[in-house]
């Protein structure tokens, strides 16, 4: 059954002055038997600006029935935060990191008369070492900007932000796993007597398993660990060459783990 998001009749208030604006709809969620899911229905169905106001609050306030749910969605000036709001960017521009050997070698192209040695994905080999190459991996950086009350911003809460920054989460956080954000610190200012202004930055790196490495696959890699290739010279009896190919492949934890729950956020 589709999940239907229709307006509740005579389910809408408007209150205006010269100070103030705002619009209250009601809603009918009919079609799932999770609130989560009444959730998103209900702020993907309404429009983010009603009237020249914006969305601020979308909630489900009843269960009807087993698959019904009411809702309500209020829409207001764009005002100064308020403390204990909160805001959220992100981008997903991705990352650089240099590997020493492909996904697959596409082609191996001799000069005339020659053979061309098979290095087993090994990139930029010379006579002495494999150099790699540079190339964009996936990450997501993300920041999330908070209005905490003066009192919550304590000498001991800025030294845990301290302790914390540089180090990945030991548990599931944000919706990602164990191992795949990094915190990358916090910044902050007093923005009256009585309220600050956090910012918190993270990037995220996938958790990758089945990882090939020439003829190796390693089993599993964390996020933010650091994947590298031993290599030995070994005969290619084809190409009656010495070709450097991977003996070894080592995941490293160079990143301590904490509990982001520290946060608070």
């Amino acid at each position: 059954m589709p999940i239907t998001v229709n307006q509740k009749w005579e389910g809408s208030k408007l209150a205006a002055s010269s100070s103030d604006a705002s619009i209250k709809s009601e809603y009918v969620i009919d079609g799932t038997s999770d609130e989560f899911t009444a959730y998103n229905s209900l702020d993907s169905a309404t429009s983010l600006l009603v009237g020249g106001l914006i969305k601020k609050n979308v909630r489900i306030t009843e269960r009807l029935a087993e698959e019904t749910w009411l809702g309500e969605v209020d829409w207001g000036k764009l005002e100064e935060p308020e403390t204990n709001d909160s805001s959220f960017s992100f981008d997903t521009g991705g990352g650089t990191s240099t590997i020493q050997n492909s996904i697959t070698t596409r082609s191996r192209t001799p000069a005339p008369g020659e053979s061309a040695p098979d290095f087993n994905g090994a990139i930029n080999v010379t006579d002495s070492s494999v150099e790699g190459t540079s190339v964009t991996v996936p990450q997501y950086n993300f920041q999330e900007t908070h209005y905490l009350p003066f009192a919550t911003v304590s000498a001991a809460y800025k030294a845990t932000l301290f302790a914390l920054t540089g180090t990945v989460n030991s548990g599931s956080f944000k919706g990602f796993s164990a191992g795949e954000v990094l915190f990358l610190g916090a910044s902050g200012s007093l923005r009256m007597h009585d309220q600050w202004e956090l910012t918190y930055k993270f990037a995220a790196s996938p958790n990758a398993t089945s990882i090939p490495v020439g003829p190796i696959t390693v089993p599993a890699k964390n996020g933010w660990e650091f994947l590298w290739v031993r290599y030995r010279d070994t005969e290619d009896t084809t190409a009656k060459a010495m070709a450097r190919r991977p003996l070894a492949a080592y995941v490293e934890q160079v990143y301590q783990t904490a509990n982001f729950s520290l946060l608070g956020i």
